[in-house]
């Protein structure tokens, strides 16, 4: 259906193919195309494990690379903030697709002044979203991909518990509906050393980390091998400069928490990946410079 779109958008023939493979034959595909001297150009969206191996099948060839790999989004929210906005941002940004986005925000530090009222309101909003099938109505919140993605998820939320967190909200899966549900999680108490920012969650959960200074929360947003996106939320734009050129990500969303769109580059740094995505930049991701010196005729 893709090639037949790519042709009546004027495309020639040609010009887009697609293959097919089995989940098996997967890795055996991959590693023709990126040794291959006929393709001089692979792009990767995916896990960070899949796109280090692509990228070193890559180099017997020297092809020129892009990948959007995992990320480790950090979403602050500062004692100077619009919590209720800042609650908002951190609905549309941990919860779309159930969690299970590169972008969506993985760990929450609020700082210890708003804490209380961050975590009440986040929990109130999560609490209240509809879980169910996509076409019903007024659902907002659907299942994770398969059975091991759910249970991944679960044992997060079990070892934040059984380390000290506590589930404000949520916190179970929801054996009632058809599929691989788990309730929009809100975790307080949790902390830094619990291990969120090792890996990605990659499902509806919020783990709410306390912290006191600006110097901290970067530090702390900043220990992770991922740089895709940071998400935080300020009302001096003084902090905001500052923050946002000490964090460590390819993207940063300041007072919103949605950062993608078309018009923009969207890539990563670190283990997030290489090259961008979108705007001029992504276009150039594609093309090579020529330079051309004319001694004259």
């Amino acid at each position: 259906a893709i090639l037949n779109l790519a042709e009546e958008a004027g495309l020639p023939p040609g010009a887009f193919g697609v293959v097919t493979a089995s989940r098996a034959n997967t890795p055996e595909v991959g590693s023709a195309l990126c040794r291959s001297p006929i393709v001089r150009k692979m792009s990767f969206t995916g896990s960070t494990a899949v796109g280090k191996s692509l990228y070193a099948e890559c180099a017997d060839t020297v092809k020129r690379v892009s990948l959007e790999l995992g990320g480790n989004a950090p979403f602050i929210v500062f004692d100077d903030a619009d919590i209720d906005k800042a609650v908002e941002g951190a609905i549309a940004s941990k919860f779309r697709n159930s969690g299970q986005t590169c972008v969506c925000a993985n760990r929450f530090f609020v700082h210890a002044k708003v804490y209380d009222e961050f975590a009440e309101k986040l929990a109130k909003r999560a609490a209240s979203m509809k879980m169910g099938h996509g076409l019903e109505e007024g659902v907002v919140q659907g299942p994770l991909i398969n059975e091991k993605a759910m249970q991944k998820v679960m044992r997060t939320i079990d070892h934040a518990v059984a380390s000290g967190a506590e589930a404000l909200s949520g916190g179970e899966r929801r054996a009632d509906l058809k599929g691989y549900f788990v309730e929009p999680t809100v975790l307080i108490g949790a902390t830094h050393e619990m291990g969120f920012s090792a890996e990605e969650t990659f499902g509806p959960v919020a783990p709410l980390i306390r912290f006191e200074s600006d110097k901290e929360v970067v530090a702390w947003s900043n220990d992770t091998t991922a740089g895709l996106a940071a998400y935080f939320y300020t009302s001096n734009v003084h902090r905001a400069f500052r923050v946002a050129e000490a964090l460590e990500y390819g993207m940063v969303g300041i007072n919103d928490g949605i950062v993608s769109t078309e018009v923009a580059p969207f890539g990563g740094v670190k283990e997030s990946g290489l090259g961008r995505e979108g705007s001029r930049e992504g276009l150039s991701e594609y093309l090579e410079t020529k330079y051309m010196c004319f001694g004259g005729f």
